[in-house]
């Protein structure tokens, strides 16, 4: 018997995340290992009036490619997939990680080569996704890999994803439709705004977060995620024009299964003039060298997701924990103001919230401060 969560998400992500309508071109992308969840979807689409499709994903297979693939075939665009990227008008991405660190031991130039190559299917499908001819979504499998990386068991890490998607709740639809509604007033609020602050006390050990960005309210754009590209979500960003000064980031940075430890980022303009970090430097500098468009601020976000309240070494809910704020180096999206291109999106993790080992920190907009030690300080706005 299927777990009955796997119904209740397939059907979150169908009706509320991708509104599925007769007639659309659904795509599943999975691995196997998760195919549970792709019967539900599958299912669910059917009954939503659309056409699905398995798309296999494999992470063995990427193992595969990374270990004998010459130069010539890590630069290879399947044009199945390019046709695919090109046709179908719904996406559903299913992520099921049996080992995150399956790429840790491979050459940073083939990880960065490889996603060099694949970078105009990306630009294909945000274009395509930007323009409105387009829904998708992502989200996670729990498998005993991930649990182990949040060091949890599955029991555990299973309520912990399910939970995190308030699938817990009678009517997880209304529940995000409430979200939606709190967190448009944090962008309606800094719609208007044309510089928001980061700030950070120093620790024993880093100089703190002192980070001015551009949000020039007549061409950055406020994006409200509320449960339709990622699920579970729970995070307002935009599109910077710019950012001046530095940021510690008090979490591991994750990218393709690697941890970079105590990592502190200097911009200037917008781009990265200065980068450390205490462990896996080198694969830092690796990916931020890897193109042009690498070193500049694509994304400027603050995590909203109250649900969300500890670090599981996996970015699609580490990002929206309540409390904190996140820059991803590289990429933008189109309609949140960013035209910045490139083959990386390394969204990094800070947070605002006191521990026992720092204090709290603050968010101003236009030197008018409206969120303290992890909690905004308007009415109606996003809350524990």
């Amino acid at each position: 018997m299927r777990d009955p969560r796997l119904d209740k998400l397939a059907d979150i992500l169908v009706r509320y995340s991708t509104r599925v309508k007769k007639g659309d071109l659904v795509s599943i992308g999975a691995d196997p290992i998760a195919l549970p969840l792709v019967e539900a979807v599958y299912e669910a689409v059917l009954k939503a009036g659309g056409h699905p499709f398995w798309q296999l994903k494999s992470s063995s297979l990427s193992d595969i490619l990374y270990e004998y693939a010459s130069d010539e075939q890590l630069d290879y665009l399947n044009p199945v997939e390019i046709y695919s990227d090109r046709t179908i008008d719904v996406s559903i991405g299913i992520w099921a990680d049996q080992n995150s660190k399956a790429s840790s031991r491979v050459d940073p130039a083939k990880l960065a080569r490889r996603r060099v190559a694949n970078a105009p299917k990306m630009k294909t499908v945000l274009n395509r996704a930007a323009a409105g001819e387009m829904r998708w979504t992502g989200t996670m499998y729990p498998t005993l890999g991930s649990a182990q990386d949040a060091e949890m068991s599955l029991t555990q890490y299973e309520k912990f994803v399910f939970e995190a998607g308030l699938l817990h709740l009678p009517d997880p639809v209304a529940a995000w439709q409430q979200i939606h509604e709190r967190q448009q007033r944090v962008c309606d609020y800094l719609q208007t705004k044309d510089e928001v602050h980061y700030q950070a006390p120093a620790t024993d050990t880093h100089d703190g977060t002192d980070l001015r960005v551009n949000v020039d309210k007549s061409k950055s754009i406020w994006i409200n995620c509320s449960g339709h590209e990622n699920f579970p979500d729970g995070e307002v960003f935009c599109g910077p024009q710019g950012a001046d000064g530095h940021v510690n980031y008090t979490f591991p940075a994750v990218y393709n299964g690697r941890e970079v430890e105590g990592v502190r980022l200097e911009f200037k303009d917008g781009r990265v003039v200065n980068a450390s970090a205490t462990k896996n430097e080198e694969f830092l500098f690796a990916m931020l060298d890897q193109d042009e468009g690498a070193r500049t601020m694509g994304e400027i976000a603050i995590g909203t997701n109250y649900a969300i309240k500890e670090f599981s070494r996996n970015t699609l809910f580490d990002e929206k924990i309540g409390g904190t704020f996140h820059a991803a180096c590289g990429m933008g999206y189109p309609e949140s103001g960013s035209f910045n291109e490139s083959a990386l999106h390394w969204d990094m993790v800070c947070d605002l919230r006191p521990t026992s080992s720092h204090g709290g920190g603050s968010i101003s907009a236009d030197g008018e401060v409206f969120h303290k030690d992890g909690a905004f300080l308007p009415e109606g706005m996003p809350n524990a």
